[in-house]
């Protein structure tokens, strides 16, 4: 049986967030203004199994693919927004699930971190794949279960402000998102990130 824990459908994929899945995809990347739709399941080597249904139903291509301890996580992305609905329609199809079994979205934390100091700045710059941040920014760092919902959080977030989406990594436990900019901006965006994420309809339970 598999349980489906992130549905995340994105209408217009922001150019930062863009770029990041760039960064660490291996497959084939998508671009600004792309719909992209991520799906997080257990267990994970079925995400193969899943990406195989939506490739071979619609014209959609695949960014990631990653099967970690528990979960499995895929992304796919297309110009034409029918394409990506159709290759979700097609995977819950064949996992006999509609959009609304997915799990609702929790936040694990949520911190935002005022006039970093520089010290701190070199060392978040050492590990993110993203932007970098400078001394005296503010940086809001966010983590979500199910992981993948991270992604989400991130679009919504840089359509919300003008922030540096410093990291976001979709895969694992938790997912976490860093992001930095005024503190206008950031709290701009993080209010935004967490709206979203309320606002996504699903079951509570693991």
């Amino acid at each position: 049986m598999v349980q489906l824990r992130t549905y995340a459908f994105l209408d217009n994929l922001q150019p930062q967030l863009a770029a990041q899945i760039g960064t660490t995809s291996r497959g084939f990347l998508p671009v600004q203004g792309v719909a992209s739709l991520w799906i997080e399941i257990a267990p994970g080597i079925s995400i193969h199994r899943l990406l195989d249904t939506a490739l071979k139903a619609t014209r959609v291509a695949p960014a990631t693919i990653a099967v970690e301890r528990a979960f499995g996580v895929m992304e796919v992305h297309h110009e034409d927004q029918g394409e990506v609905r159709q290759a979700g329609e097609a995977v819950l199809r064949g996992i006999e699930k509609s959009e609304n079994d997915r799990m609702k979205p929790r936040v694990v934390s949520a911190t935002v971190i005022r006039s970093v100091e520089s010290y701190h700045t070199q060392l978040i710059n050492r590990t993110r794949y993203g932007s970098m941040i400078t001394p005296g920014q503010s940086l809001f760092i966010l983590e979500t279960e199910p992981a993948a919902y991270a992604i989400l959080a991130a679009n919504e977030a840089e359509k919300a402000a003008q922030i540096r989406l410093i990291d976001v990594n979709p895969i694992g436990a938790y997912g976490r998102l860093y992001l930095a900019g005024s503190e206008a901006d950031i709290d701009a965006a993080a209010d935004a990130a967490q709206r979203c994420l309320r606002s996504i309809e699903g079951r509570t339970e693991g």
